[in-house]
């Protein structure tokens, strides 16, 4: 299959960045950020997570988040143009923005009590995810694999009632901290489940950046042999700088969505050893490097990453944010 013309990015750094983070972020400089991001052009940024700010203080307050950004739009750049089209010439109707400059605001949602509360907040698009790992869904939930699907079905059924987007999170999918090697098999049953009780997304999360291209490729193309390549998301950490060489085996098969974070922020608390993910300004690099557009403007993004770094109180990780920050010196 030959590589799309254009790449949704779906920017996690305010959730899955910041949430790994030691430092907490007020909700004012939360919402700075998300809108920074959307005025250099990302279309998806992931706001937040409804979880128990005892668990993870740092995603305290994402109703005021959400609140804070009623009605976000983002700018149109010269020459760009909004494709609803994957490489196949499918329509990826199911998680399009409409308006196209409305900017698309997902949180996570780890039980019916989140739900409730992202239903409150008025969220219009909500995540939920499972892994592909027993041991790590364990330690992560306090529950099994089966028990968290089976916990996701009326979440799920909910949303879509509600006229909300739904997209479903595969963790552990190329490794895992406590098992070591995960069965592409035990991937394909997770996302299969997921995209079965509805989840119009599926992002595959290499959730400790163990994975390289050839296993890379191979797990993407199970999933999507099963529930259809325009379904498909991929999400890279980059513990052993890899991410970006994974993204472009996928991008091979026709995947047009990838996430990543400004500033490569983040990581996951629950996983020892997993360090950032693949920073956006990279992941924008690559792109336009390859003539992929993604209608997201590098010089700006990598300002966002500058600014909430120094937020942070931490240096940003990309290497073409460094890059880019050593010419402005």
């Amino acid at each position: 299959m030959s590589r799309a013309g254009r790449v949704e990015i779906f920017e996690v750094g305010p959730r899955d960045g910041l949430q790994n983070e030691s430092r907490v972020l007020p909700v004012e400089t939360r919402i700075a950020m998300i809108r920074d991001l959307a005025a250099a052009g990302l279309r998806t940024v992931e706001a937040g997570s409804f979880v128990s700010p005892r668990n993870l203080p740092q995603m305290a307050g994402t109703a005021e988040v959400l609140a804070g950004l009623s009605g976000l739009t983002r700018p149109s750049f010269s020459g760009e143009s909004i494709s609803r089209s994957t490489s196949d010439g499918t329509q990826r109707g199911d998680l399009e923005i409409d308006p196209p400059n409305l900017i698309n605001l997902p949180v996570l949602v780890p039980n019916a009590r989140g739900f409730a509360d992202a239903l409150a907040a008025k969220a219009r698009h909500i995540a939920v995810f499972a892994a592909a790992s027993e041991s790590f869904s364990r330690r992560n939930i306090n529950r099994g694999i089966e028990e968290s699907l089976a916990e996701y079905r009326p979440i799920v059924a909910g949303a879509l009632a509600a006229g909300l987007k739904v997209r479903g999170y595969v963790s552990c999918v190329l490794g895992c901290p406590y098992e070591g090697h995960v069965p592409v098999s035990a991937v394909v049953s997770v996302a299969t489940a997921l995209a079965s009780m509805g989840c119009q997304e599926i992002s595959l999360g290499d959730t400790i950046g163990v994975g390289t291209p050839d296993a890379a490729r191979a797990m993407t193309a199970a999933v999507a042999s099963e529930i259809g390549i325009q379904r498909v998301a991929v999400h890279f950490h980059d513990t052993y700088g890899q991410a970006l060489a994974n993204v472009l085996a996928c991008l091979e098969l026709g995947v047009t969505v990838v996430d990543s974070s400004v500033a490569g922020l983040g990581g996951c608390p629950y996983a020892p050893g997993a360090s950032g993910n693949l920073a956006t300004e990279d992941l924008v690099y690559m792109l336009e490097g390859l003539g992929v557009e993604t209608g997201v403007d590098l010089d700006r993004v990598a300002a966002a990453g500058r600014t909430v770094c120094a937020a942070l109180g931490a240096a940003p990780r990309s290497r073409t944010g460094q890059a880019l920050a050593a010419k402005i010196k």
